[in-house]
């Protein structure tokens, strides 16, 4: 396919899974479940950490979380007592477990009330042309208090080449705006021009099939290769295309 060609094949299968009906096998459905600010941002952040594995058993184990959290994460975050996080003892999702979901309520809680929310550092931070520098500065800020170092791998650091696909995900559904219903578009000071694609094994594996990729790894450096070649179909909104490359990646959908 020449360059108009892949954008109109693309473009189609964006209007086919860019739709609510997406929402239902998703693990976007955990933030869709609030209507708070704070609370969405942080359904969605978690339900994005554990978002790797089997997706019903993301979703099935983002549930729990938000179960745990009496079903109202923003309060029990910025008003939790260090005997109220025993609650969450016995956790698991492949290697998060408790002590992982325990120390993410705190570093948040931090996050919350020391730098102003989620979307302030983000906003903060943002690069002139992506979010890879403010990606690592909310690392930073979220491990600045005492913390397991073993929760560290479970917030990707791009600067060490990561891809950060949970986190570019995390970044979709908060900045990305349009009236399909699916992202949440709740950030308003950074534009979706900046956002990189959220690279997983179904859309690097399909970007490869179309020769939007070359690179083999599923790095930072293959992320920054496919932006390149996304931002070339549409400069303001490019990771509208993880819809597609991901729909026809997941449900085999040529």
């Amino acid at each position: 396919m020449n360059k108009e060609q892949l954008k109109n094949y693309l473009d189609l299968k964006v209007e086919k899974y860019n739709q609510v009906e997406f929402i239902e096998s998703d693990p976007i459905q955990i933030p869709h479940k609030f209507s708070q600010r704070e609370d969405i941002e942080i359904a969605g952040f978690l339900a994005a950490t554990i978002a790797w594995g089997n997706r019903k058993m993301i979703i099935r184990n983002s549930l729990r979380m938000m179960e745990l959290l009496d079903n109202a994460p923003y309060d029990f975050v910025i008003n939790h007592e260090e005997r109220d996080l025993e609650k969450l003892n016995g956790f698991v999702h492949r290697t998060y477990n408790d002590q992982d979901f325990k120390q993410f309520i705190k570093s948040l809680k931090n996050i919350y009330a020391n730098h102003g929310g989620m979307e302030a550092v983000f906003t903060k931070y943002q690069g002139e042309n992506d979010m890879k520098e403010a990606i690592f500065k909310f690392r930073e800020k979220f491990f600045e208090v005492d913390h397991l170092s073993r929760t560290e791998r479970h917030v990707s650091n791009p600067l060490k080449g990561s891809a950060a696909k949970r986190i570019n995900m995390f970044l979709r559904w908060m900045v990305r705006k349009d009236n399909c219903g699916v992202d949440f578009g709740l950030w308003n000071n950074i534009s979706p021009s900046k956002l990189s694609i959220p690279l997983d094994v179904h859309s690097g594996r399909i970007a490869r099939e179309l020769n939007m990729l070359i690179r083999k790894q599923n790095d930072w450096k293959a992320v920054a290769e496919l932006d390149h070649s996304l931002r070339e179909l549409d400069p303001s909104d490019p990771v509208k295309y993880d819809y597609a490359l991901f729909g026809v990646g997941v449900f085999n959908d040529r």
